[in-house]
């Protein structure tokens, strides 16, 4: 689908793919961004955008000379990974509880740490730059190091998958765990204090920024590529782990050679270069999508993924949607449905049926279908996936 050019009077255009009219305390979310001096060109709404703090989840800000840390949000480096085994459905058959139960035995979950830390993890080269992290932090090095290699709660997730050819896909979902969250916390309250003092007239105060060449900007950009990377080696230690449960029980312990491999961020900041520029682009609740880029477009917990290549379209910064988005907030969909609903919701998938995650029902998030079919121009469609066994945060 063709972006609309929303109709708002703003320093900066909005274009939007959005599947849904935009409500009003939407269309105002967005035009507070859009009212910022440093927003380059246009602000871009993905077809899963819904409410966030200062900027809508599902929008790519592009700026120049300046960064908004609420933005990126708290979930630094928050993303996706998937896998493509050389397995096939039927060697699943009877094996699918086994399988979830072992993922929750070897992956802690909600607040929960390794009580070991693995050697892939003290070996890990970025520890040597923990001294040089905000100083907010630097009594947490060691809960840094025991959640690398956990998932984390909310909408964090460990799935076995079947694509339209049955064959077996291993997908995660995770970010910077608490180690991000408290990054994110300090900078976001250094920004608001800037904010204050200089007597920023902002149109929201989670909208406090640094500008390029301040120390603060420095500081905040460090600590941001630090926790993107801490989250990408996340997701690749929770890998390696679940990897070795599913070849345990489908080829005898023997390791298998991946078919494809994607890990993608959908919460975080990057320098690119759009419409001949230098510019710093935020996804918040988007993946890249430059041509060729692979991305992982994740549904609820009993609704399809699909594994997507990017086309490389300039007017969404080179951007796709980063999964369904949410239809009700978390407290909405315990207050609406049931935990019967969420026993016929979740047939045929091996997971946990209780009230725990009654906020995670499919039937909280918008039809992920119409979700991808609202970005054919973003990108293109390579593997559909269905989860059959899912472990929730």
């Amino acid at each position: 689908m063709p972006y609309e050019n929303l109709e708002i009077s703003t320093r900066s255009p909005v274009l939007s793919w959005a599947n849904h009219p935009l409500k009003s305390d939407e269309i105002k979310m967005a035009k507070n961004v859009a009212s910022l001096p440093f927003v380059f060109k246009h602000v871009a709404l993905m077809p899963d955008v819904h409410l966030g703090k200062g900027a809508l989840v599902g929008s790519v800000i592009a700026t120049k000379e300046a960064i908004i840390p609420a933005a990126v949000g708290v979930d630094i480096g928050c993303g996706m990974m998937a896998i493509k085994t050389p397995f096939k459905g039927e060697q699943l058959e009877g094996k699918l509880k086994k399988i979830r139960l072992d993922i929750e035995a070897a992956i802690p979950t909600g607040f929960n740490e390794n009580k070991d830390v693995e050697k892939t993890v003290t070996n890990w080269q970025r520890w040597g730059d923990f001294k040089d992290l905000h100083r907010g932090v630097q009594d947490l090095q060691g809960k840094a190091m025991r959640q690398l290699g956990s998932l984390g709660g909310g909408n964090h997730f460990i799935e076995v998958c079947l694509d339209t050819e049955n064959q077996v896909w291993l997908m995660l979902h995770s970010g910077s765990r608490n180690i991000g969250n408290n990054l994110a916390q300090c900078h976001i309250h250094t920004a608001k204090e800037l904010a204050k003092m200089a007597g920023n007239n902002l149109p929201d105060p989670d909208l406090a920024y640094f500008i390029a060449g301040t120390p603060e900007f420095q500081a905040y950009w460090h600590d941001l590529q630090w926790s993107q990377d801490y989250a990408r080696v996340n997701r690749d230690v929770m890998m390696a782990r679940f990897k070795r449960i599913v070849e345990k029980h489908l080829a005898g312990g023997k390791a298998i050679k991946p078919l494809l491999e994607v890990n993608c961020h959908h919460n975080y900041a990057e320098k690119e270069v759009h419409f001949g520029e230098d510019v710093y682009v935020t996804r918040k609740g988007a993946v890249r999508a430059q041509k060729e880029d692979y991305g992982i477009i994740p549904g609820s917990m009993g609704a399809k993924s699909y594994i997507v290549k990017g086309k490389g379209n300039a007017h969404s910064f080179c951007s796709c949607s980063h999964g369904a988005g949410r239809l009700l907030s978390r407290n909405k969909a315990k207050n609406t449905y049931t935990l019967d609903d969420l026993i016929e919701q979740t047939k045929g998938v091996e997971c946990r049926k209780d009230t725990g995650v009654l906020d995670e029902i499919p039937g909280a998030y918008k039809p992920i279908e119409e979700v991808i079919n609202q970005q054919t121009d973003l990108v293109e469609v390579v593997a559909t996936l269905k989860q059959v066994v899912c472990v929730k945060g």
